[in-house]
C-alpha cells in the first residue's frame, strides 16, 4: 500500500491519539495536499517544525497499529467480506430455487452493511 493511503488510513483510525497539532498537520499534509511550507506559515512556525511534528505523528500512528492491527484487521475483514459476496453471487447464479436466493440476497445485504 502507498504510503500515503495507508497514513491517512491510520490517521482516520488513530488520529484522535496524537497530538492536536500532530493530527492537524498529518490532516493539512495527507488529507488537504498543503506542502511543509503552507502548514508552516499557516501556523506562524518553522518548515522544520511541521515536519518534525509530521513525523512523530507517523511514529505514533505506525507504532499503534503495530500493538492494535486495527488496520490490518479491518483490510482483512474486507477481503474475506468480498470473497464471500463473490461466493454468494456464484450460489445465487447457479441455484433455481427461489427461497434459497431470498435467504442469499439477505446475508448479502447484510455483508454489504460490513463493508
Amino acid at each position: 500500500m502507498e504510503k500515503k493511503v495507508e497514513i491517512s488510513i491510520l490517521c482516520q483510525i488513530y488520529g484522535k491519539l496524537l497530538t492536536e497539532k500532530q493530527y492537524d498537520f498529518i490532516d493539512d499534509y495527507y488529507n488537504n495536499d498543503l506542502s511543509l511550507s503552507e502548514i508552516a506559515e499557516n501556523n506562524g512556525i518553522t518548515r522544520q517544525a511541521v515536519r518534525d511534528n509530521i513525523k512523530k505523528g507517523e511514529n505514533k500512528l505506525f507504532e499503534y497499529e503495530e500493538k492494535l492491527r486495527i488496520m490490518n484487521k479491518t483490510l482483512l475483514q474486507e477481503k474475506k467480506i468480498a470473497v464471500i459476496l463473490s461466493e454468494i453471487t456464484e450460489i445465487k447464479r447457479q441455484s433455481s430455487d427461489k427461497e434459497v436466493a431470498k435467504i442469499l440476497e439477505h446475508i448479502k445485504a447484510e455483508l454489504n452493511c460490513l463493508v
